[in-house]
């Protein structure tokens, strides 16, 4: 069996803190403990306010354990032939948000792919078709059911994995840019641009998971009077 377990300490002010992490591979299955942010009380004794548990067998299942909000998530997926093509599906209930979505995938070959997702007990509804270009080129456009709008997403692989992706939503009229960098970093980095109804410009930077730097302007648009 394999086993590993990371620690990350810190102290904020008074406050001292502690984030872990605990996984183990018994078999098949994959076990995982989480702590976030987890605060000493009285300097010696720890409250598991953010303790989390996961079990899991790839290809199979995923069981998420919540242990302060009592919720437990079940994940149930499975891949199968059909006329000779790809399925892969997965039935997902989260136990105190009442909610399960089912989740299909028909894969044609490995350049088109067609995708649904839908809420049992609602209109929520989704289908995605996405066709990659050359191995370098996506184009993903998704149609709402519910909301009866079209989303379009463009991604491109460029500079040795970096990423550069754009996506437009015409419900909200929203246009975001992202560029995934990690070649002229020694880390994951993203910045990410975007335009809300071509009035307000949302530039974020993010660097090991976490956004450190946030920009918005508001673009005004003028006319000119002769």
């Amino acid at each position: 069996m394999n086993a590993a377990v990371s620690f990350i300490g810190g102290t904020n002010g008074n406050k001292k803190g502690l984030s872990a992490i605990l996984a183990a591979n018994p078999g098949d299955l994959k076990l995982r403990a989480s702590l976030s942010d987890t605060n000493f009380s009285d300097g010696s004794t720890l409250n598991f306010d953010d303790l989390f548990l996961s079990v899991e067998k790839p290809g199979s299942f995923i069981i998420d354990f919540d242990i302060p909000e009592k919720d437990v998530q079940f994940q149930f997926m499975n891949t199968f032939k059909l006329e000779g093509k790809q399925i892969n599906w997965s039935y997902t209930h989260m136990r105190n948000d009442h909610r399960t979505v089912l989740d299909g995938t028909l894969v044609f070959d490995t350049a088109n792919k067609l995708s649904a997702r839908h809420e049992l007990g609602s209109f929520n509804c989704k289908l995605k078709y996405s066709y990659v270009h050359r191995g370098l080129t996506t184009f993903e456009p998704c149609y709402d059911l519910e909301k009866k709008s079209w989303d379009l997403a463009v991604s491109r692989r460029i500079l040795g994995g970096d990423l550069i992706k754009a996506n437009y939503e015409t419900l909200s009229q929203v246009l975001g840019v992202e560029w995934s960098c990690s070649s002229l970093v020694n880390e994951d980095g993203r910045v990410k641009v975007t335009f809300q109804k071509l009035t307000t410009l949302l530039i974020s930077l993010r660097s090991k998971e976490k956004w450190f730097q946030h920009l918005s302007i508001w673009l005004r648009a003028s006319t000119r009077q002769n």
